[in-house]
């Protein structure tokens, strides 16, 4: 009945260590059925050596099992806060990649520096602050979910464009249509936060990059008159 989304969140999952975004098991992905309203999760603790696509865990909005032997992962309610909220995301990754996870803890947005960052957002990535101690001693999980809901909503900003974030002493959560996107995404936030890194060593007075070539470079892909790719 759910093969189709524990087939993908395995492979979605199985690219994280492939492409260096996870370490051991710091990471998860889950991809969601929006008629039945469960979705697919890593269970917890799984070496991803071990992982086969049965293991996935099955899950509702409210972050009850609804099919699996294993325990889903343990950022489960993050995922469903997520999906409950937020109606047009298919998938979730959530990593403690090391240059992501190193600008959460510095507790900075990632400045828009360059092209390959203005290829893909006209902002910076943004960064929600760490949460109150009421919110840490209550439903953790569940209320990390809200803390970037809830950031999105006070700064304005659209998870419809945006599909990244990073929480505050903690580390990156992404999301897109499907798995691969959002593992796309994911990607992307890693690479883009170490070359900002890196740019702001060679050059600590480095600026902003200006709003026409972040405006050509985001358009020329995902303008009304885009000509990127085929």
């Amino acid at each position: 009945m759910y093969n189709q989304i524990k087939q993908e969140a395995y492979e979605a999952n199985m690219q994280l260590p492939k492409l260096g975004l996870v370490l051991f098991t710091f990471g998860n992905v889950s991809v969601v059925d929006r008629e039945r309203k469960v979705f697919a999760i890593k269970p917890s603790g799984v070496s991803y050596d071990l992982l086969k696509p049965e293991d996935m865990v099955i899950v509702d909005f409210e972050a009850n099992v609804v099919e699996g032997k294993l325990r889903p992962s343990s950022d489960t309610k993050t995922h469903a806060v997520l999906y409950k909220e937020w109606e047009e995301i298919g998938a979730i990754v959530h990593t403690h990649s090391t240059y992501g996870t190193a600008w959460a803890q510095s507790n900075r947005a990632i400045p828009i520096y360059g092209t390959t960052h203005a290829d893909h957002l006209t902002k910076d990535i943004p960064c929600a602050p760490p949460m109150s101690d009421e919110m840490i001693a209550g439903n953790y999980e569940y209320q990390t979910g809200y803390q970037i809901v809830d950031y999105f909503d006070q700064s304005q900003i659209d998870y419809r464009e945006v599909e990244m974030v990073l929480v505050g002493n903690h580390a990156p959560f992404c999301w897109g249509k499907d798995g691969h996107k959002a593992v796309y995404n994911a990607m992307v936030l890693e690479y883009v936060a170490k070359m900002a890194l890196l740019s702001e060593q060679i050059n600590p007075d480095i600026n902003r990059m200006k709003d026409s070539l972040i405006k050509k470079h985001y358009e020329r892909k995902h303008g009304k008159e885009s000509y990127y790719g085929q």
